[in-house]
C-alpha cells in the first residue's frame, strides 16, 4: 500500500487521500495485481534475474503493456532489477536522487520491492510517495521529481516507454527539503 508524506509531516495511507493530494500534479497511481502464477512468484522472490527470466516475468504481465500500447501509444517496456549486490548501485541511483523532469511521462509498475518518488508541487511544496508491489505510477512529463530506493535497496519495476529519448533526466537544481520517508 502506498504511503504519502507531505512536507509538513502529514501522512496518508488511504487511496482516496493520496489521489487527492497527487491530483494537482496529475500523477496517476493505480493498483495492478501481479497474480498468483507460481513460476512468476518464484522469479519475483529471486534477488537477481537473467535476461531470459526477465522476459518471462514481462510476458506473464504483458496484459498491462498491451493496454498501455492501445490506450497511450507505448512502444516498449523493460524490467529493471535492483538489489544491494549490484556493483556501483549507489552511483547508478544517484542521478535520480536529484530533482529532475523528463520530456515524456515516467511510467513504472512495481512488481517487487519498493521505492520513493518525491515531488515538487506547482506551489513549491514537496511530498514523498513510497510505492510498493502491485502499484503502477505515471508521472507526467515535466513534473519535477526525484527517486530513491528504501533501505532494503530492492526493486523490480517494469518501465514503459513511448520513446527512449524523452526519459533522460533534465535536472532542475531544486533543493530537496524532505527528510526521506523510508529512512525515518
Amino acid at each position: 500500500m502506498a504511503i504519502l508524506q507531505l512536507e509538513d509531516g502529514t501522512t496518508y495511507t488511504q487511496t482516496d487521500d493520496i489521489a487527492r493530494e497527487l491530483a494537482a500534479l496529475n500523477v496517476n497511481l493505480a493498483r495492478w495485481p501481479v497474480g498468483d502464477n507460481e513460476t512468476l512468484q518464484t522469479l519475483l522472490a529471486k534477488a537477481a534475474l537473467d535476461e531470459a527470466e526477465k522476459e518471462e516475468v514481462l510476458q506473464s504481465i504483458d496484459r498491462y503493456f498491451e493496454q498501455l500500447k492501445q490506450e497511450a501509444g507505448y512502444q516498449t517496456r523493460d524490467l529493471i532489477v535492483l538489489h544491494p549486490d549490484i556493483p556501483n548501485l549507489d552511483a547508478l541511483l544517484a542521478k535520480f536522487q536529484r530533482c529532475h523532469t523528463h520530456g515524456d511521462d515516467e511510467v513504472r509498475y512495481i512488481i517487487e520491492g519498493e521505492g520513493v518518488f518525491g515531488f515538487v508541487t506547482p506551489e513549491g511544496k514537496q511530498m514523498e510517495l513510497t510505492i510498493q508491489p502491485e502499484e503502477f505510477i505515471n508521472v507526467p512529463a515535466g513534473t519535477e521529481h526525484w527517486f530513491y530506493l528504501t533501505p532494503q535497496k530492492r526493486i523490480k519495476a517494469v518501465r514503459y516507454f513511448t520513446s527512449m529519448e524523452g526519459w533522460v533526466p533534465e535536472y532542475t537544481e531544486t533543493a530537496i527539503r524532505m527528510r526521506p520517508l523510508a529512512l525515518t
